[in-house]
């Protein structure tokens, strides 16, 4: 597609060869490639701005501080929060969930009540409620998936009760790259005065968010999946409820006083962000949410649909394939299995070929469950790759069928 060789060119790691082959790249779900604008602003803050923040009159604080806070705006600004004290800086999605999970677990889940997640959901969004229920006494409830990858939205409303205290699910399945009807799902929660938290992590690459708009309490996603560097996350939540929620962590950077007969704590957002946070990692952030709006949600989501749409239309034409899902309401990512073949070995004859996939269960054991597998290969896009990749790809998978064939 138009420009696409200039954008390959922004991602020096596509350049390099493996076994001797030029680099497929198709792991993305799972951490997207650094443009060489991000690496840059890691250096350069390293080699220019670093210091601790918020605790320095120096000059080296300020303009740390100010790239970090800076960088929080940008992100309010991103995803359309109302206030920057609602954007909370995390380690990732993983963190950001479980945040939730103590803090408002702690303030509002009470013995017999009720969470709603569904089967779907990446094990991020499935370990921290179960363990919540089970310090709490809590029932944790699931929202089925139909064979072809949609929600049964129509048995969410028949899980619903007055013991219902958060509904938490993915915008993109990271399996199936199943688009939920997330703002339904919302008004839906909120009929029967249910918050809901959002794992955003498959969507925040691929798609533009306006958390007003959506209506939810709760926004998770990490940095590493839209271009940053790794380690830096954001939670974003509604004013009302972060104010209400304990402190999750609690030390240096959270405090407004301390003494050993009473400690306070510090307004938004830095009540939530006890210890030095990962401040490159939040300049990293801001250069990525640059380099997305740069190319613009309308380019991005062109090149990635022609990618994936074409990339389904080609393994459906190989034999043995089986695909998970098939709705066109997707994004993002394909998931397979050849007949009679362990994903792993499939994956590492690929890898011989310079193809990186992943394979496993893709944290997402009940997913696997639903379909009876135990395993599966994901193939995944970002607005980098092309359908030439995609050919390969199909070179590798009939390579690796040969092989394993005998």
């Amino acid at each position: 597609m138009s420009n696409m060789n200039h954008i390959r060119a922004d991602f020096p790691i596509l350049t390099q060869e493996i076994h001797g082959r030029p680099l497929v790249y198709l792991d993305n779900a799972a951490t997207t490639q650094k443009p060489q604008d991000v690496v840059n602003s890691i250096v350069e803050f390293y080699s220019t701005s670093n210091s601790n923040i918020h605790r320095g009159v120096h000059s080296l604080s300020e303009e740390a501080s100010g790239a970090y806070e800076g960088a929080r705006a940008k992100v309010q600004q991103f995803i359309h929060a109302a206030d920057p004290g609602e954007i909370i800086f995390t380690r990732g999605t993983t963190e950001s969930i479980n945040l939730v999970a103590a803090s408002f677990g702690e303030a509002f889940i009470e013995e017999g009540d009720e969470i709603i997640i569904t089967e779907m959901e990446h094990h991020s969004n499935v370990v921290p409620w179960q363990n919540l229920c089970y310090r709490k006494g809590a029932v944790l409830k699931v929202v089925p998936f139909r064979d072809d990858g949609t929600l049964a939205v129509d048995q969410l409303g028949l899980l619903f009760s007055v013991k219902t205290k958060l509904l938490c699910l993915t915008y993109v399945s990271n399996v199936l790259g199943e688009i939920n009807p997330v703002r339904q799902i919302i008004d839906l929660a909120h009929a029967h005065d249910v918050p809901v938290l959002i794992d955003g992590a498959q969507a925040v690459q691929h798609l533009a968010v306006d958390v007003q708009d959506l209506d939810c309490e709760f926004f998770a996603f990490s940095g590493h999946k839209m271009y940053a560097a790794t380690g830096i996350g954001v939670l974003y939540g509604k004013q009302r409820w972060l104010e209400a929620m304990p402190p999750y962590q609690r030390g240096g950077g959270m405090i407004k006083k301390v003494g050993f007969e009473e400690t306070t704590y510090g307004e938004l957002p830095l009540k939530f962000e006890a210890g030095t946070p990962h401040i490159a990692g939040a300049v990293s952030l801001a250069a990525a949410i640059d380099y997305i709006q740069r190319i613009g949600w309308d380019n991005i989501a062109a090149r990635e649909e022609d990618v994936l749409h074409y990339a389904i239309q080609q393994l459906e034409t190989l034999d043995g394939v089986t695909l998970y899902g098939s709705t066109k309401r997707r994004c993002g990512a394909v998931t397979l299995n050849l007949a009679d073949m362990h994903p792993y070995d499939v994956g590492m004859i690929l890898d011989k070929m310079g193809i990186a996939v992943r394979t496993g269960t893709l944290c997402a054991g009940p997913v696997m469950q639903h379909y009876g597998i135990s395993g599966a290969l994901r193939a995944s896009f970002a607005v980098y790759n092309t359908r030439e990749e995609v050919d390969r790809l199909m070179m590798g998978l009939q390579k690796a069928r040969q092989v394993l064939a005998g």
